[in-house]
């Protein structure tokens, strides 16, 4: 008997992020004091202004239709504009797609490019969401793995290492979810010229660039190697730096060719975005980055203090991420030894005893490569930082 569900779907793991989140969420509506450290979504209400934005825009008539595929008219040229301004990246309207969210664009971008049997590098630590999208497209995902000795930045030694003939493209993040961490210009622009001169597409995920600290800084791969530009897709969107999340606007830029057949499977698989948040993106992404500035340094903040706290605990060691809103702590040193009278062997074992026995949520590195680390989203507040990375070392430390 032939299963019900195909087999392609079957294959597909469940968000493990969106799981802990929802998790967590479920114990609060019971009443559990959870803390959750899981969503990667700031915590802050979208600007006024961009609100505002939107509100108006409901009373527009012609929002309540439909409009073209690729994204109003208004937001692509806003978007071109946006991309000079914030990358020095000079691009044409016919070059962007906006998408419901960053998401849908990674898995149009792969869906567009990737043929069955095409392996994809992606660097490890990646998103839950990746390799996934790869597997949904036919594509082979090969895990390219840097651990905390390296800050978890891949070399362009073990991408050459990696690569075969049917290497096809790779999926580059920087700042990165899940660790937060960033890549050098002069490592971007070394793994734009490798994947330049092997032939290789870049899938270059932007849509933490606005999220730095300690003078970092997150060039576009293409700008620093122009030549890249005919083989690189952009993802980005508004979700990280504007508190959007919800709204559901991300875009993808790429060359026309890849942008005409991408906005084919977008008209037979969505349609158009939500006009009221393309309205919304407009102004967001039209707009001064004051609000973004202020939320950065709530963030930096933020981050100090989740590392200083997590650095405390016996068996864990976090790094100091300079991008995004997560810490990604190795917890090999915490593995292995009795907790309440249970041995965590993994990183998903403890994590699951971090929220039955002290009500903390964070994800396990299992979601995101090989087990031994836990991802903690720092968007979340300075009282619910110091409570729930007590609350675990008080746990770990108990006689």
């Amino acid at each position: 008997m032939s299963s019900r569900i195909s087999s392609r779907i079957a294959a597909i793991a469940e968000s493990a992020t969106l799981a802990v989140d929802a998790k967590a969420k479920a114990l609060k509506a019971q009443g559990r004091p959870v803390i959750g450290f899981g969503a990667g979504e700031p915590d802050f209400p979208t600007p006024d202004y961009i609100v505002d934005a939107a509100a108006a825009a409901t009373l527009v008539v012609s929002n309540h239709r439909y409009t073209p595929i690729p994204g109003l008219p208004e937001l692509r040229d806003a978007i071109v504009a946006k991309t000079k301004r914030d990358s020095n990246y000079a691009i044409t309207s016919d070059q962007v797609l906006v998408t419901n969210g960053g998401k849908q664009a990674v898995y149009q971008a792969f869906a567009t490019i990737i043929n069955d049997g095409d392996e994809v590098l992606l660097p490890s630590p990646y998103w839950t969401t990746y390799p996934e999208c790869i597997k949904l497209a036919g594509g082979v995902a090969i895990e390219v793995f840097a651990d905390e000795t390296q800050n978890y930045l891949v070399t362009v030694e073990q991408l050459e290492a990696a690569r075969t003939a049917k290497t096809k493209a790779i999926l580059f993040c920087s700042p990165s979810n899940p660790t937060g961490s960033v890549y050098s210009p002069a490592q971007v622009k070394s793994i734009g010229e490798w994947a330049l001169k092997n032939n290789i597409w870049v899938i270059s995920d932007e849509i933490y660039e606005h999220l730095l600290y300690d003078g970092a800084t997150a060039p576009s791969m293409p700008v620093l190697v122009p030549g890249l530009a005919d083989m690189c897709i952009i993802i980005n969107g508004v979700a990280k730096t504007y508190a959007m999340t919800g709204w559901r606007v991300g875009w993808m830029i790429g060359p026309k060719d890849v942008i005409k057949a991408a906005i084919n499977l977008q008209s037979h698989l969505t349609s158009n975005v939500s006009n009221i948040s393309q309205r919304a993106a407009i102004a967001a992404v039209s707009g001064d980055l004051k609000a973004v500035h202020a939320m950065g340094e709530a963030f930096n903040r933020r981050r100090t203090l989740i590392v200083g706290l997590l650095n405390e605990i016996p068996g864990f060691i976090c790094p100091t991420p300079t991008g995004a809103f997560y810490v990604y702590p190795s917890v090999k040193g915490a593995l292995g030894k009795a907790i309440r009278g249970k041995t965590p062997h993994t990183s998903a074992e403890l994590a699951t005893i971090l929220l039955e026995e002290v009500e903390v949520a964070a994800v396990p590195g299992e979601a995101f490569g090989p087990s031994g680390y836990l991802r903690f989203s720092y968007a979340t507040s300075d009282a619910d930082i110091v409570e729930g990375i007590g609350r675990i070392k008080k746990l770990l430390t108990e006689g």
